[in-house]
This record gives structure tokens, sequence and C-alpha cells, in this order.
């Protein structure tokens, strides 16, 4: 029995299967889908607050332009009776007058000379972060806060404008009080409030301008101002086209300087489209026709950013 049991040959062992090595691309797109997953997840707390905070109040005025809303009670259908009597208001053209003219104030004013700046600063050789800082020290300032300096700095009586004009021994202005001058002095307060972020995107467009462009220009005999049309102004096309759009959008909805400075006044020179909207809601009681007036402002800027962008890229791609 034991020689029986000895020369029994052994049992074979079991085959080990090869593990199978996932494949490169598996690997890969597996990474990728991680990567998308935790990219959408920083990005849902900014979506949650735009469609919190943008998207659902922007919908819901263009709801409340076709209802006679009271806080407090259930809204009722008017159709387009907001609209029709927001047309027939007499400050409605008032409104759309100035904010028209303040925002052309604001492109021969707020535009040229941000630029220029931009250009001034990226020549200088010492000293340009201190400068930089300087002329974006008024963005850093509250808008409200703002306003009340400048409206301390216009006040006629004791303003540091007609202390400094008297000093000089020339005549004074009533500066914001003044129907005639209300509105510039508005354009000059948004100019100085608002053109240091301007200023410093202008100035990274032209330190991205290469040099040897200034180099062949000044060897083909061009000066400044030919340096300036030729080279510089085509090479930071874009960025300008760009923020006079921003800029015209943003004119558009001024109401920080007419609401701190002058209320308004005087009569009625400084009444903007946005100013109105909130006298029609927080004076007026009237959300619809709040509500209605917004929705026109926004679909002219709509219409107004089409067409605008239409005609760029068609210019752009003529070049």
């Amino acid at each position: 029995m034991t020689k029986t049991a000895a020369a029994r040959p052994a049992a074979p062992e079991p085959a080990v299967r090869p593990v199978k090595a996932p494949s490169p691309s598996k690997d890969r797109r597996r990474r990728r889908l991680a990567d998308q997953a935790h990219a959408y997840g920083f990005l849902l707390g900014g979506l949650v607050c735009f469609a919190l905070f943008s998207w659902y109040p922007a919908i819901r005025a263009v709801v409340i332009a076709f209802q006679k809303y009271t806080p407090g009670s259930p809204p009722e259908w008017v159709g387009t009776a907001n609209f029709t009597r927001v047309l027939s208001d007499p400050e409605f053209g008032a409104a759309w007058r100035n904010t028209l003219t303040f925002t052309l104030l604001a492109l021969l004013i707020g535009f040229a000379v941000p630029f220029v700046l931009a250009l001034v600063l990226n020549e200088l050789r010492h000293a340009k972060a201190f400068f930089r800082v300087v002329v974006y020290l008024p963005v850093m300032i509250p808008p409200v806060v703002s306003a009340l300096l400048w409206k301390w700095f216009y006040d006629p009586g004791t303003g540091l404008a007609n202390e400094a004009l008297g000093f000089l021994h020339l005549p004074t202005s009533n500066w914001s009080n003044g129907a005639d001058t209300a509105l510039v002095s508005l354009v000059v307060v948004a100019t100085w409030a608002t053109m240091g972020g301007t200023v410093l995107i202008y100035l990274a467009a032209l330190q991205s301008i290469p040099g040897e462009l200034y180099e062949a220009a000044e060897l083909d005999g061009a000066n400044l101002l030919q340096r300036i049309r030729h080279v510089t102004i085509p090479q930071t096309r874009f960025v300008i086209l760009m923020l006079m759009l921003l800029q015209i959008i943003a004119t558009m909805q001024v109401f920080t300087e007419p609401f701190v400075i002058t209320g308004g006044g005087p009569e009625n020179s400084t009444v903007t489209v946005l100013y109105l909207i909130y006298k029609y809601a927080f004076l007026y009681n009237d959300f619809g026709g709040a509500c209605a007036l917004s929705v026109m402002l926004l679909a002219l800027l709509g219409l107004f950013s089409a067409v605008y962008l239409r005609l760029t890229r068609s210019s752009q791609e003529a070049a």
C-alpha cells in the first residue's frame, strides 16, 4: 500500500489565468471623465448662483412686464398695457435721450483718455508699477463712495472745484447743479471711476505688439502719430472693438452717478433709463412698468450687440 501510494503521480496544479492589464485608451478615457466630473462639480456652484441671481430674475422680469404686479397680492395679466403706459410717460423720452447722450459723451471722453494713458504708461522707463497703481486706484473705491466724493467736489458753494477756480481767478460753474453741465459732469465721474481697468487692458495689448514692427516703421521714416495709426491701432484692433462694445453696454446702464449726485435733476437733465426703472419700481410701486422698461433696454442692448458683433466679424474677415 505504501509503494502504490508513493508511485501514484501527483495531481496537476490548476492553471493560473493571466490578469489582463487595462488598455491605455480606457485608462485615459476614465481619467478624462473623472477630470470632467471634477470640473463640472466646481462649476456647479457658479451655475447655481447665476441661475438664482441672474437668469431667474431676468426671466421673472419678462413675465412681470405683462402683469399688474404688487408684492403681497396675486399678479394679474394685462398684456401690453405696461408698455403702453411707459411709452406715454413724459420722462420716457428724456430718459432715453439722456442715456444716449451720456453714452456718446462717454465714448468721446472715456474711450480716448484710457487709450492715451496706456500709450503714455507704455513709454515710461521708470516707476511703471507706481503709475499703474495710481491709475487703477479709483477702481478699488466703492462706486457710492466715489460718487459722494465727487458730489462734494462739485458743490457750487464749498466744493473743491470752484475753490480751485476762484483761487486761480477763473469763473466758477454750477457743475452737477446746472442743467447744461450736469450730464457732462457725470461723464467725468464715470470715466475717472472706471478707466483704470481699461487702461491696464490696453497696456497689456500694447506690450504684446512685437517691437520689430515699430523698428521697421521708424526705418521707413514714420513719426509718432503714424506709428500709432499704422502699427498700434491695427495690432490692438480686436481689444479696442471689444472694449468699445462693453463700454457702450455699461454706459447705457448708468445709475449710480445720477442716483447719488444729482437725483435725476436738475430739470430731469440726468434722468437715465436705469434711474427711471428705479423710480417706477421703488417710488411709484409699479413693478410692471419697471419690468417693461427693463425688457425694452434688454432688447435694445441685445439687438445692438448682435449687429455690432456681426459687423466687426465681417470687417475682420474682409481684412
